[in-house]
């Protein structure tokens, strides 16, 4: 009788260990506008680029990074994030946003960021830190977290509420 053939992993699972590996990068830029200050985030009373949206910034480096490496259905989750802000940003300066992949450890993914002023000659760092996600089934997370799974499998749902 010949030997069983084996199963192959299951597609995300092969896809998370054949494409997650340290040394993964992607960067974002964002010219700072009036949206994007300590005032309008209500995160303080001075119109720079705020703290809240220099985060959001990050994150969205460490997905940028992850694109099309997650599977159909996975997708990551931020759980942790260690940022120094070492300088203020006015409206109509432009920073770039660099996370890097450092470790994967299973689902657990730790990125280094760094945040510089665009184009400034002297590499004068806004922001540095690490970022950790979670990689996670996108349909077990929703159903945990009590919230309808969005139309497409692919990503968050483009239907708006007024």
């Amino acid at each position: 009788m010949p030997p069983a053939a084996s199963q192959p992993p299951a597609p995300e699972a092969s896809a998370r260990a054949d494409t997650l590996h340290a040394g993964l990068s992607a960067s974002v830029s964002l010219t700072v506008t009036d949206a994007d200050t300590a005032v309008r985030l209500r995160s303080g009373d001075v119109p720079v680029l705020g703290t809240p949206r220099l985060v959001a910034l990050c994150e969205e480096a460490s997905c940028r990074a992850l694109d099309g490496r997650l599977g159909p259905d996975g997708t990551s989750v931020g759980t942790r994030v260690e940022l120094d802000h070492l300088a203020a940003v006015p409206v109509g300066s432009t920073v770039k946003a660099e996370a890097t992949l450092q470790e994967v450890e299973g689902r657990r993914l730790v990125f280094s960021i760094t945040v510089a002023l665009d184009g400034d000659e002297l590499g004068r760092l806004v922001s540095e830190g690490t970022l950790t996600r979670v990689v996670v089934q996108r349909p077990a997370f929703l159903a945990k977290a009590g919230c309808e799974p969005p139309g497409d499998a692919t990503g968050p749902s483009s239907s708006s509420t007024t």
